[in-house]
């Protein structure tokens, strides 16, 4: 048994390099997708601001040239900054007046915020200017203009802000629906008020980022309105986020079949390999066993005929008695080469069954009377038991004869050299005539039940090893029985004898 061990071997030698060349193209291929998983957000971000690039150009030129065409009017107790088309931009709770270097306003914040004006009052233009302002984190647009030395002005409301934008971007075609306003520029905290200052900073921001709506794209205003960017705002679902996503699943899914086709195409493949080493072992040790088992009936021939021819034998008793035992190792050899072409007719397709309607007594009569004569005067219990009145059944009486002569000659076999008890009984079964053989043999264990119809198969215990065959017998047994529509069953416990059944279906009327 260990002449197969190359075999095997080189099979596993086979499947783990199969195994290498799968993994490592594989793994690369995994640890690609979880880098562009990584930076597939990034990549949709830089995508869609791309494609918003030239209309955040052209909006950003045209709001600036939009204000810069307004006018300021006194309504009432309050100012109005107002675009030509009568659009009003102010706040009305913005109005403001710097005099004499004192801030006058209803918002304290506000006057926070014009405080850095009072210095640089009096370069203002005598026309309405609108600029930005940032101070202590907090950022306005403002509309003022000088009368004197008075200045006077108003604060740009964000609402009205927006609903500018929408009129400008109209009639732009856009692949999802967003919004354009105008958020204050981000500034480093930093150099105004120290850590504390920093880290309210960025914690505001974080906030800002985490529960604001997402940033599409942007753009930073000229001066000097140079503290506000122009952004895009999606409406609906975040498009990176659904982008990235929709991404992610699909190249989850596709990676997913990868893995899945990869890995049946890996099992198939050793599925293949692991049958293809395992039959190149059973025919090796075929070739082996044919081998064998036709070197010892040719032997003892070649003995015989030589002692014949020698004139050794004077006795003609015992020269009958040589010609007795040339003939029977003549029928041994004989047999064992038709089972040897039997089979290759059967695996080659070119096995051809004359099928007739018989008593079932005609197949069993066949195959009791080859195996009386086979085994004429040896000593065993061999009972026959036929019921009355059994079906016809439609088959090619030598090809079952020959699968139910199989299982009387492994019966004999495998039930010692003494005290054989084997019976053959036929009864009828529902729709199937059933043919059973039972010995009183050394049984199959358990793993060994699914495997010796197998071809060249052989259960390995010290009474096979010391038995001739070829491990075809149950095999053609078993393709001679599926091809009449039929089956083989067999029941058997080691030690206990086994029972080997062939289920044979009755003749339709």
């Amino acid at each position: 048994m260990s002449r197969p061990a190359p075999v095997i071997l080189s099979f596993r030698r086979t499947f783990a390099l199969l195994i290498l060349l799968v993994v490592l193209p594989s793994a690369g291929l995994s640890g690609f997708g979880v880098v562009a998983i990584i930076n597939e957000r990034a990549a949709v971000e830089k995508r869609l601001e791309a494609a918003w690039r030239g209309t955040l150009a052209d909006l950003s030129a045209e709001v600036p040239r939009a204000l810069s065409s307004g006018r300021l009017e006194q309504w009432g107790d309050r100012l109005a900054f107002v675009l030509p088309d009568e659009q009003e931009l102010s706040d009305p709770e913005g109005t403001f007046h710097v005099e004499n270097g004192l801030v006058r306003t209803k918002d304290p914040q506000l006057a926070e915020a014009l405080a850095a004006l009072v210095p640089e009052a009096a370069s203002l233009p005598t026309v309405p200017t609108v600029f930005s302002l940032a101070t202590n984190g907090r950022t306005v647009m403002v509309a003022a203009e000088r009368q004197g030395a008075t200045v006077r002005g108003v604060r740009l409301s964000n609402i009205a802000l927006d609903a500018l934008l929408s009129d400008k971007a109209q009639g732009r075609a856009t692949s999802e629906p967003v919004r354009f306003t105008l958020l204050p520029v981000p500034r480093d905290a930093s150099s105004e008020g120290g850590i504390v200052n920093r880290l309210m900073s960025e914690v505001a921001q974080a906030r800002q980022n985490a529960l604001g709506p997402p940033v599409l794209a942007e753009r930073v205003l000229s001066a000097p309105l140079q503290d506000f960017r122009l952004v895009v705002l999606p409406l609906g679902e975040d498009p990176v986020a659904s982008a990235s996503t929709r991404n992610r699943v699909v190249y989850g899914v596709l990676l997913g079949l990868f893995y899945l086709t990869l890995t049946f195409g890996v099992g198939y493949t050793a599925r293949v390999l692991y049958r293809e080493a395992r039959l190149s072992r059973m025919k090796t040790d075929f070739v082996s066993l044919v081998s064998h088992e036709l070197r010892t009936p040719l032997t003892s021939i070649r003995m015989f005929i030589e002692t014949l021819a020698l004139g050794r034998l004077k006795d003609p008793a015992q020269q009958q008695e040589v010609l007795d035992l040339l003939t029977k190792e003549t029928e041994r050899l004989s047999d064992l080469i038709e089972r040897v072409l039997d089979w290759a007719r059967i695996e080659s397709g070119r096995k051809v069954y004359q099928r007739e309607s018989l008593p079932v007594t005609n197949v069993v009569d066949v195959a009791v009377a080859a195996f009386r004569t086979q085994r004429h005067g040896d000593g065993m219990e061999f009972t026959v038991k036929v019921d009355d009145n059994l079906p016809h059944v439609e088959v090619d009486r030598v090809a079952v004869a020959g699968a139910l002569l199989n299982l009387l000659q492994n019966a004999y076999k495998y039930s010692g050299p003494t005290n054989r008890r084997i019976a053959l009984r036929a009864q009828r079964d529902g729709g199937y005539v059933n043919l059973s053989v039972e010995d009183n043999g050394v049984g199959i264990a358990r793993k060994d039940r699914k495997r010796i119809f197998e071809r060249f198969y052989r259960v390995d215990n010290l009474l096979t090893r010391k038995t001739e065959g070829s491990g075809l017998g149950l095999a053609i047994s078993k393709r001679i029985v599926d091809a009449h529509g039929g089956r083989i069953t067999v029941k058997s416990e080691p030690g206990q004898g086994s029972c080997f059944t062939l289920q044979l279906p009755v003749t339709r009327e």
